[in-house]
């Protein structure tokens, strides 16, 4: 069997392998082929490679040295599907992210200092840069400390992201379909951009209250099927496509904050299942909506008297099933189309390193699908 060099790390709620650009081919069929095979994909346990038999355990972080003039790497992330024989390349993944600075590193792709590190990521999957402030006390990455994220047990130490100029991340534009608000089958959904393409919808649109676990929304097969219906339709008037075979763009159902400390509660899909908390990108997209005027987010958090319709919300925080994730955003001269920078604290671990091995591709029996940006 063949080998690369890999460590895997836990990035915010995300697990996978991080692997070098160098190690890999530079045909991406053949590329994808690898992943599939060191994740072992085509079975629901993934029993046969490291993958957890979950889309948030089933990813993959491909960093090298950037030739972009004002990053120091760059990030090229795989969301892998763990039944089917799929790579989407679409996506970026804050939460995988959060261990590209630390993985970059200690990989030898970025001088340390003593203190704290600013890693410039560029990611290839949004032509978007990132900041990553790692603790590099006596110029050694800082794991440990007493910073806590929902959905993550125990405590690290805190590692802050903020994501540069995020508008129109996959489309170009904050509001890809021109509208703030419209409506599909019914049912009012606002399409936004930025970070990572959302169609954002009103849980009691569909019947729910927006509370509900993840497992009951899994199990909800009719919900499901809805969704799915709507998604396609907002991908396609996004100009995003047939997004049938592509996880974008994704779901989220927003409802009334039930704690005063948070602006709204959300329920976050991958696309087909229910996130156990929320994507970083996902959170980011929600974050901007809120400050798009007449948007279903903006009607939302403006109705519950947390701030007025002429006020840009800059401190926000998002209710999810496994807890809470805090944002912060800076806009330029206050204008809501204009967001400059935002910002999110996470955590990330070192779990393992050596060579992963994989099949060659001609042990595998079918040829993966491929989801690339155009």
């Amino acid at each position: 069997m063949n080998s690369i060099p890999c460590v895997i790390m836990r990035g915010g709620t995300s697990r996978g392998p991080f692997i070098r650009m160098k190690d890999l081919p530079d045909e991406p069929e053949q590329r994808a082929e690898i992943l599939l095979s060191l994740m072992g994909s085509g079975h629901a346990l993934q029993i046969d490679g490291i993958g957890g038999g979950d889309p948030l355990t089933s990813k993959v972080a491909i960093v090298e040295r950037s030739t972009h003039p004002e990053a120091d790497v760059d990030y090229l992330f795989a969301q892998v599907d763990v039944v089917n024989k799929r790579v989407d390349f679409n996506p970026n993944c804050g939460n995988m992210l959060s261990a590209v600075g630390p993985y970059a590193i200690e990989s030898g792709l970025v001088e340390p200092c003593d203190g704290m590190t600013v890693v410039r990521v560029h990611n290839l999957n949004t032509q978007r840069l990132i900041e990553c402030q790692v603790p590099t006390p006596s110029k050694q990455v800082e794991y440990e400390g007493n910073v806590t994220i929902s959905g993550v047990p125990g405590s690290a130490a805190g590692i802050q992201l903020s994501f540069l100029d995020i508008m129109g991340s996959k489309t170009g534009q904050l509001l890809p379909t021109g509208h703030a608000r419209e409506t599909i089958a019914d049912i009012e959904v606002s399409c936004i951009d930025a970070a990572t393409p959302v169609m954002l919808l009103r849980a009691s649109s569909v019947g729910l209250s927006g509370h509900e676990t993840p497992a009951e929304l899994d199990a909800n097969t009719a919900l499901l099927e809805r969704l799915e219906s709507l998604r396609l339709e907002a991908g396609q008037r996004m100009g995003l496509g047939d997004v049938s075979e592509s996880v974008l763009p994704k779901i989220v159902l927003v409802s009334d904050a039930q704690e005063a400390a948070h602006t709204l509660d959300v329920r976050y899909f991958v696309p087909h299942r229910c996130h156990k908390s929320i994507a970083v990108t996902g959170a980011m997209a929600v974050a901007a909506a809120i400050n798009v005027p007449e948007s279903v987010a903006h009607q939302m958090a403006t109705a519950s008297d947390k701030f007025t319709a002429s006020t840009l919300l800059s401190n926000i925080t998002l209710k999810h099933p496994s807890g809470s994730i805090e944002l912060t955003a800076q806009y330029r001269e206050q204008n809501a189309f204009d967001l400059a920078r935002i910002s999110v604290v996470r955590t990330a671990r070192k779990i393992m390193s050596g060579q992963i091995f994989y099949a060659t591709p001609a042990n595998r029996q079918d040829q993966p699908v491929l989801e690339t940006s155009d």
